[in-house]
């Protein structure tokens, strides 16, 4: 209701902060005027996180074997990558510092619908595994498997890394 509305003559014909009998409701009042001054809880809006504890349990896990098994630096983004989604995966690839040669990033906007995979020149990654990763990831995000399809893209990954294992 408006500042200075008087009760019963809500836009519409509507008094919301009335009922059918004409009492007011839980958290409202008739001020002396006429008028209904009501308090209503305002709750914000709740953020969904995109995983849950056990999802990210097992990202968290298979990162760090997938580091450990390869000696390669494993990493993953999920956000927006903006309107030049490769030069920014890229630049965040380039941000991990001095593991970056030998670093993996999975760059994913879900938002916009985009997969990066940047690897660092001594990773021993190749294009077409990143593609064949890529492809697997996007399957599951397909089927609405966001921590699933990262973890088999970083297990992919790591498997053709393994054997190009740098020393």
């Amino acid at each position: 209701m408006a500042h200075g509305e008087p009760a019963g003559q809500h836009p519409g014909g509507l008094d919301r902060s009335s009922d059918s009998d004409g009492e007011v409701s839980l958290g409202a009042v008739t001020t002396n005027s006429g008028r209904i001054s009501a308090a209503r809880r305002v709750l914000p809006e709740q953020r969904t996180l995109p995983f849950s504890t056990s999802q990210l349990t097992s990202l968290d896990e298979a990162l760090t074997v997938v580091t450990r098994t390869t000696g390669l630096h494993f990493s993953v983004y999920l956000g927006d990558l903006g309107e030049h989604s490769r030069s920014n995966a890229e630049g965040l690839h380039t941000a991990i510092g001095r593991r970056a040669p030998k670093a993996v990033l999975i760059a994913v906007s879900p938002g916009q619908r985009v997969v990066e995979v940047v690897t660092g020149a001594e990773s021993g990654v190749s294009d077409q595994d990143c593609e064949r990763a890529v492809t697997s990831m996007v399957a599951a995000f397909k089927e609405g498997d966001l921590a699933g399809g990262l973890t088999a893209g970083l297990r992919m990954l790591a498997d053709q890394a393994e054997p190009h294992r740098c020393p």
